[in-house]
């Protein structure tokens, strides 16, 4: 049985990671926190979350000491803040813990994509080259061996998922970029409320055009350029991304069905559809990524849909877990 600790357990994807821990039958909940200031500190999780009624009673502790919270801890989940993680996770680390962490903080090894995108230096550049990505379907020898695992940003995961079997296998002209065009619900831009984030504020609408900082992320990891624009859409939760690319010329349907095939045949959290594309709703509330296709010539639109809280955060980081310590894949994930 190993101990585990949620940091930013007041959140969406905290609450997510908790209730999936819980069930987990080889993880024990020794501890949920947040920072200090929070005004969730000393709440119920299940009085924050009613959904958890029942299920997670355990208080929200206010976070004050790493070095006491990290004593006879084993693993870490960061649900903060990408500030917050940059300036925790060394602590953990440092005291023995196997920390994931599911803001940007250990995303990029790339110090300079820290002070453009995100605004700060960073300060941790040995963890950044040690830090593993997280990408599951991808990474799962990397995983296995990992003490630092960042776990993707959710456009990106569902972006790489759809696009890395193709790169890989050398499908697609490189003269076209692919175009991202992705939405998202607003549990995507966390639990605090705001005017941005407010439903009868919220209107479909692009955000963060060319500069928003999944953008560099998907293209660092895929190792091409692309288009990437984000939508907020006023729903509470999931991505859809459509993604519109050109295939080298003489490449088929069918040599993109075996691409996909092969690259996911036996990852039990990837949906391949044969005749359709999948809808949000597919989605919603499970640990998949659904991907489908249509070509005409020399175009390729792919859809790829995922619950942002789920695939795109919390899921994937217990799929990580399991990958690490070595149980099965999708264990309390269903």
């Amino acid at each position: 049985m190993l101990n585990t600790l949620i940091v930013g357990a007041s959140g969406y994807a905290g609450a997510e990671l908790a209730l999936y821990l819980n069930r987990h039958p080889h993880m024990n909940i020794t501890g949920l926190t947040v920072s200090a200031q929070s005004a969730d500190a000393g709440k119920l999780l299940s009085d924050l979350h009613p959904q958890l009624k029942g299920i997670v009673d355990l208080p929200v502790l206010p976070l004050e000491n790493v070095a006491e919270a990290a004593k006879g801890v084993d693993v870490v989940f960061l649900a903060t803040a990408h500030e917050v993680s940059h300036d925790l996770a060394p602590q953990f680390l440092a005291a023995g813990c196997v920390v994931f962490d599911l803001s940007g903080a250990f995303r990029v090894n790339d110090p300079a994509f820290y002070t453009q995108y995100y605004g700060f230096e960073h300060q941790h550049t040995d963890w950044l080259e040690k830090a593993v990505y997280g990408l599951a379907e991808w990474q799962a020898e990397a995983i296995k061996q990992a003490q630092l695992i960042a776990v993707p940003g959710c456009y990106p995961t569902a972006a790489q998922l759809a696009l890395k079997p193709l790169v890989d296998n050398q499908l697609l002209n490189n003269d076209q970029w692919p175009v991202i065009n992705a939405t998202s619900g607003v549990s995507g831009a966390g639990r605090k409320a705001s005017l941005g984030n407010s439903f009868c504020e919220v209107s479909l609408k692009p955000y963060g055009i060319f500069n928003h900082r999944h953008h560099p992320e998907i293209s660092s990891h895929l190792g091409i350029p692309v288009i990437f624009t984000p939508h907020l859409g006023n729903f509470p939760r999931g991505i859809l991304e459509t993604i519109t690319c050109r295939l080298k010329a003489g490449v088929t349907a069918q040599d993109v069905a075996e691409a996909y095939h092969n690259a996911y045949q036996g990852k039990p959290l990837i949906r391949l559809y044969s005749k359709d594309v999948p809808a949000l709703k597919n989605v919603v509330g499970l640990p998949f990524c659904d991907i489908g296709f249509a070509v005409q010539g020399e175009h390729l639109i792919v859809v790829a849909a995922e619950d942002n809280l789920l695939k795109g955060a919390s899921s994937q980081a217990i799929q990580c877990l399991n990958l690490r310590f070595g149980f099965p894949e999708t264990q309390s994930l269903f």
